[in-house]
């Protein structure tokens, strides 16, 4: 299973993020698969980036003059999520990638949690609601709204989007200010923070994992445990990266479904199924 993870990621990455033209150019692809979402964090300004990102195409609608209800992001949330819940985070997510190979490098003791994680994991229902919803429609730069979680915290954005353009086009590199550097240091401060703590930023800040979570308890990929052949090990528990407990797996909107409690079972009670 682990492997078929990582291969999933691997491969989903580089087909959402593969126009090599753009990488090389340090141009964005405006073509017209762009008006599509794919259901990770994957940010539009990539320059290798195929599709939109769920969470931009939500800011950009909200950003729009006069308030209209965003039916199409929310059929697009409804459908992945009524799906897949946070499986899409744990497998078809690109910064959630990035974030499970920083941690497997082999410095500092892992923790799977933040010291006051009960609080702390509110944070992107938090993010959700200033930044996604009530930022885009009212914080302004100039005249015109602001996509206020992509402008000022996003770190999927500066990795994949920022830094690349910067790196291909110098006329952008000498127009880089205090708005780049403080991303940049978000970036970089979840970037260590990853190398020791489980996902910090799918944990306490992401606004599209907080809407798939919602999703988790009737979403139609499920891990289903048979409790009768269960004998009570709890290795699954110490496998599970997020600390969920047994009841907790797959319905906690905190489990990603990466599927290590299912490697781990020693009598295969878990297993993904899809919810009938």
């Amino acid at each position: 299973m682990k492997r078929l993870r990582l291969a999933v990621q691997l491969l989903f990455t580089i087909v959402t993020n593969g126009y090599m033209y753009g990488f090389l150019n340090g141009k964005i692809y405006r073509g017209r698969l762009k008006y599509a979402c794919v259901p990770g964090l994957n940010c539009y300004s990539c320059p290798g980036a195929v599709a939109a990102c769920p969470i931009g195409a939500l800011q950009a609608l909200l950003n729009r003059q006069g308030f209209q209800i965003p039916f199409a992001a929310l059929g697009f949330f409804f459908l992945f999520g009524s799906l897949l819940g946070r499986f899409i985070c744990g497998w078809l997510c690109p910064f959630g990638l990035v974030q499970d190979l920083l941690h497997r490098i082999p410095v500092f003791q892992k923790k799977k949690r933040l010291p006051h994680h009960h609080i702390l994991k509110h944070g992107k229902y938090v993010v959700l609601i200033l930044l996604v919803c009530v930022g885009s429609m009212f914080l302004f730069g100039g005249f015109a709204k602001v996509p206020a979680f992509c402008k000022y915290l996003c770190p999927s954005g500066t990795l994949f989007g920022a830094l690349p353009l910067l790196g291909a086009d110098e006329a952008l590199r000498s127009q880089a200010g205090g708005l780049f550097f403080w991303k940049l240091g978000i970036l970089i401060g979840i970037g260590l923070l990853s190398v020791k703590v489980f996902r910090p930023f799918c944990q306490y800040l992401c606004p599209l994992g907080a809407i798939y979570g919602w999703f988790n308890r009737f979403s139609l990929v499920q891990i289903q445990w048979d409790e009768g052949q269960c004998v009570s090990c709890h290795a699954c528990e110490k496998a599970c990266p997020a600390a969920l407990s047994l009841r907790e797996i797959s319905r906690s909107p905190e489990c990603i479904r990466c599927g290590k409690c299912v490697d781990a079972c020693p009598q295969k009670c878990l297993h993904f199924c899809g919810k009938g």
